[in-house]
This record gives C-alpha cells, sequence and structure tokens, in this order.
C-alpha cells in the first residue's frame, strides 16, 4: 500500500513544526536499518531547535552516530536539574547546600574509608518534562515497543503519534501513519521526512543514511531498490556521506557444505588432482611403439659409443657445384 504523501507528509511535518518537544522510539531488539533511521531523525530535530529523546526499551549496541544516546526510560527534558554520579551503598556520609554570593553550591560528603567523588563522573539531566509527540520508527503495532509502552501506556493516550514504518503487518495506530510497503528501507523513509521538514542534511545524519539503506537493501541490490532510491542515494553523498562503515548485509554468506561430526565421512589425504595433456593422445599399441623406438634409438647410440666408424661420406665436406651436389 502507498501513502498519500500528498497528505501525509506535510501531516507529519505539521505535527512536528507546533510541537516543542518529543520521543522517537524503537521497537525492542531494532535492526540496523531503524537504529540509522531513527538516530539521523533525532539529529535532524535537535537540529531543528527541538526538545527530543530516543528511547528503545532494549539497549543498543551500534557504530551508528548518536546511537549513544539512546535511552531506555520514556522521558524527554523537564525544568528540573537532576545530578547523576556512580554510588556505592555506604559511601556519601552527607549532602548539604549554601549558597554563596551569586552561586548555589552543593556539597556531597563522602563517609570515610571511601572515596571522593570524581567530578569526571557526574552527568546533568533534566526531568519532570512532558512531550507532545511520539514518533515510532520502524515499529510494526504498539507492543513491539516493549516495555516503553506496557509500563507507560497512559502516557501515550492524547498524544500525537507519528507512525512511520514499511512492514507489512503494520497496524496502522498512529494519529498520522506514514506507511510504504514497498519501500526499500525505513531509512528511505526518513529521509523523505527530513526532506518535508525542510531539514537540511549534515554529515553524520547522511552517513547514519546511508549506511542504514545499504544494510537494508543488501548494498544496493534487493528487488525493492528502483529509481528513487538511487537518488535519494545520490542526495545523501552530495550531503557528505561517509561510505567507511561497511553495511552488514541481511542475506548469508555462502559456505561449503558442513557435516556434524558424527555423520562426517572419513577424510582422504590430499590428493593433487591429475592434469590431462593437451597435446599427446594416447592410441592402443602406442605405448609398445615407443618402446620399440627408444630401443633403436638406444642400440644405435650404445654401437657408435662402441666405435662404430662412420661413413667416409660424411666426413666430407658438401660441395656445391653448378646447380648440384658434387
Amino acid at each position: 500500500m502507498f501513502p498519500n504523501t500528498n497528505t501525509t507528509l506535510p501531516r507529519v511535518s505539521e505535527i512536528i513544526t507546533k510541537g516543542a518537544s518529543g520521543i522517537v522510539v524503537l521497537p525492542s531488539n531494532p535492526s540496523q536499518d531503524a537504529i540509522a533511521g531513527a538516530t539521523a531523525l533525532y539529529l535532524g530535530l535537535l537540529k531543528m531547535g527541538k526538545n527530543v529523546t530516543i528511547v528503545s526499551s532494549s539497549p543498543i549496541k551500534s557504530d551508528m552516530i548518536a546511537a549513544d544516546k539512546i535511552q531506555t526510560s520514556l522521558s524527554v527534558g523537564g525544568e528540573n536539574l537532576v545530578v547523576s554520579f556512580p554510588y556505592t551503598d555506604g559511601a556519601i556520609d552527607k549532602i548539604d547546600y549554601h549558597i554563596q554570593g551569586e552561586k548555589f553550591n552543593l556539597v556531597i560528603s563522602p563517609r570515610a574509608g571511601f572515596p571522593k567523588l570524581n567530578p569526571n563522573q557526574v552527568n546533568y539531566s533534566y526531568s519532570g518534562g512532558s512531550f507532545d509527540f511520539i514518533i515510532t520508527v520502524d515499529a510494526p503495532n504498539l507492543n513491539t515497543i516493549g516495555t516503553l509502552y506496557t509500563e507507560n501506556q497512559a502516557q501515550f493516550q492524547g498524544k500525537e503519534i507519528i507512525n512511520i514504518d514499511r512492514h507489512l503487518t503494520n497496524a496502522f495506530f498512529g494519529s498520522v501513519n506514514y506507511i510504504n510497503k514497498t519501500s526499500s528501507s525505513t531509512c528511505e523513509l526518513v529521509y523523505k521526512v527530513l526532506k518535508q521538514l525542510e531539514c537540511e542534511l549534515d554529515r553524520d545524519m547522511a552517513t547514519n543514511l546511508y549506511v542504514g539503506i545499504a544494510g537494508a537493501t543488501n548494498t544496493f541490490t534487493s528487488y525493492s531498490v528502483n529509481a528513487e532510491t538511487f537518488e535519494t542515494i545520490a542526495a545523501l553523498l552530495k550531503a557528505g556521506a561517509s561510505k567507511k562503515i561497511n553495511p552488514q548485509p541481511q542475506l548469508q554468506s555462502f559456505k561449503p557444505q558442513s557435516f556434524e561430526e558424527d555423520d562426517a565421512p572419513m577424510q582422504q589425504p590430499f590428493q593433487r588432482p591429475v592434469s590431462t595433456p593437451v597435446f599427446s593422445i594416447k592410441q592402443p599399441g602406442t605405448e609398445r611403439q615407443q618402446m620399440q623406438n627408444i630401443t633403436t634409438v638406444e642400440s644405435q647410440e650404445s654401437q657408435s659409443k662402441e666405435g662404430a666408424q662412420s661413413p667416409q661420406d660424411w666426413l666430407k665436406p658438401n660441395i656445391f657445384k653448378g646447380g648440384g651436389l658434387v
């Protein structure tokens, strides 16, 4: 089913433009294509000045740019400053504060015998915020989001949900559904969303989208790749996409047939294959004739070595006279 992009993409743009904050949500155990598309969209929304968070219910390990920003909790922004640092039970003796001039000082005193707090391990974030829109990427239904949905269903209600996907089984659960089941990749759909938002692609966004499309299409060889896909790739390369990250094709590479240990046949010693002569073809009786010839030659050579005299004519020089030999 093809989406009506004349109405769908403008509606997606309208929701994002009006909202100040949002969440980009990945399904549990997302594919490389999904991670690439979601992180590129996250970077684009940040570039537009949106207060946005990217989340997934399962921890993500990926080399995609901004993949380290993927969180596992459904929260965004807020006005409450949160100071976080590594903590061991009983390590803190007391927490105090005092105001000195125009500065607020938070004092954390370690308990005797415990190391002092390392300032390089202190992180700052905000909590208590709300979000205006939710963007799901590559999720056929809300249950595939996992605990982010099952434990926070109330936060999904009443929110504008933008559903971006290409699964054949998508349930069209969003308030706006940008679904194209024949798209080469989710990244190609995300590219069109960013284009509709008039968000200028930078090198990082373009690289993620390029790698996502390459991985989803087995390096642009799948049946879903068409002229529009290559137009997208050309635009990403013009935007500075780097091709140094090797996509992981979804098709398995060919491996020689293997046997289980119990079923393995007895291994034979390696033998170099015998090459077939190209110019020599043996006929029946040829070997016997060759042996006779060899015997004749050997006997002649033997007689010559025993002192057999050569004919006198052989020792005379050849003299040419007139038109013939003398």
